[in-house]
């Protein structure tokens, strides 16, 4: 099963309560107070782990709380802090609020990992409280309360090359014959229903990773098919490869569905319409597959490249074509979220002691009556019966 939203509950510990006892021995009849503290609660933290390829193991909890901290005792004993639990998710997910909707961060490497829910901190106990002149206190802390919030994670592939195109455009095909990755390959159309990873060996130093995503069909953006609820895989890519049958099971025009794909893709996101692209023409082992080039690149106003997965025809040219390409586009650094904290104007620091008292002034008037004089404050004297 293959899974890339979820919405969870998270919630970190609670804190432990501070204790209240005090020392009683046999010789010591005024031992003084020993409440130890309440220990701390556990966090939550998401932790980037790339053992996971999808968010599937979290589709089936939707609470995560972590353990809260062991209270105080006495004998000066503090409480155990509990531990953090760590929740692993793929690289390259998203989490978002759910209540506001703003990016809390974005885990885009291996072992990435943010603290999402803080833990309650240990109340005090009584012997926090002794002073000299508090011999024998009697206040103690209960346990600060857990952080806890609604969560949405969302995961993006992170992948150098997106194959996009109608459904049996020969995506599937093509990854299986750069990759060692094994999508299910059939003559039926939406045989693809998530997408799919593989990294491909060029015969260079370096390689690349390229995701098979789902067809997309004509009003993908109104919900058809299968919508562009996949799509989001290939926003991080920097180059996308479209292909387009040259000899399509349902002979339709390949120009037309270029155009329905290109219209699609830019009615989802303008920016991932101006990304890199490469068209590349497959099935060219078909007959007519020679003319229906010709009459592609008339149309497009281009050469395109062109391949056959069954014979191997185009192959090497289409690795040396996309690995020349992503030298020249080079890594794509995508802007940060902005931390909603960020956006808070904290007051600006100020050297004149005098101006940092104006400028911390509350807002609100606090108005004392003056006090009585003592004599007004005096009973009045009772008559005295006779």
């Amino acid at each position: 099963m293959f899974v890339d939203r979820v919405t969870i509950y998270v919630k970190g510990g609670d804190g432990g309560n501070g204790a209240l006892s005090f020392r009683r021995e046999k010789y010591a009849p005024k031992g003084g107070p020993n409440g130890g503290d309440g220990g701390h609660g556990g966090d939550v933290v998401l932790l980037a782990d790339t053992g996971n390829s999808n968010l599937a193991h979290l589709s089936f909890q939707r609470h995560w709380k972590a353990d809260r901290g062991e209270n105080g005792m006495g004998a000066d004993c503090h409480g155990k802090t509990a531990h953090d639990m760590v929740i692993k998710v793929p690289v390259g997910t998203i989490i978002r609020d759910r209540e506001r909707g703003h990016i809390l961060k974005d885990l885009k490497a291996h072992g990435e990992k943010v603290i999402i829910a803080r833990g309650g901190k240990g109340g005090f106990g009584n012997a926090h409280f002794k002073s000299s002149t508090n011999r024998a206190p009697r206040q103690f802390e209960k346990g600060a309360v857990g952080e806890d919030k609604w969560i949405i994670l969302e995961m993006k592939v992170i992948a150098d090359v997106g194959l996009i195109g109608l459904p049996n455009a020969g995506k599937s095909t093509l990854l299986s014959r750069i990759s060692h990755a094994h999508p299910e390959i059939a003559d039926y159309p939406f045989t693809t229903k998530y997408p799919n990873l593989g990294t491909v060996h060029s015969g260079r130093e370096d390689a690349f990773v390229v995701a098979d995503i789902p067809g997309l069909i004509e009003g993908a953006h109104a919900g058809h098919g299968l919508g562009h609820e996949f799509l989001r895989h290939v926003e991080r890519t920097r180059l996308l490869v479209h292909l387009v049958a040259s000899e399509p099971m349902d002979e339709s025009d390949p120009w037309k569905n270029y155009q329905t794909i290109r219209e699609e893709i830019r009615l989802y996101s303008p920016t991932l319409a101006e990304r890199p692209e490469i068209v590349l023409l497959t099935k060219m082992d078909l007959t007519g597959s020679d003319d229906a080039k010709a009459k592609f690149e008339e149309q497009l106003g281009r050469p395109v490249m062109a391949i056959s997965a069954v014979t191997g025809k185009g192959m090497n040219q289409l690795m040396n074509e996309i690995s020349d390409r992503l030298e020249e586009i080079g890594p794509i650094v995508e802007p940060e979220p902005e931390s909603v904290l960020a956006s808070l104007e904290l007051p600006k620091k100020v050297s004149n002691p005098v101006e940092a008292d104006h400028q911390f002034e509350s807002v609100v008037e606090i108005r004392r009556e003056p006090r009585k004089p003592v004599e007004e404050l005096s009973p009045e004297p009772q008559e005295t019966p006779e």
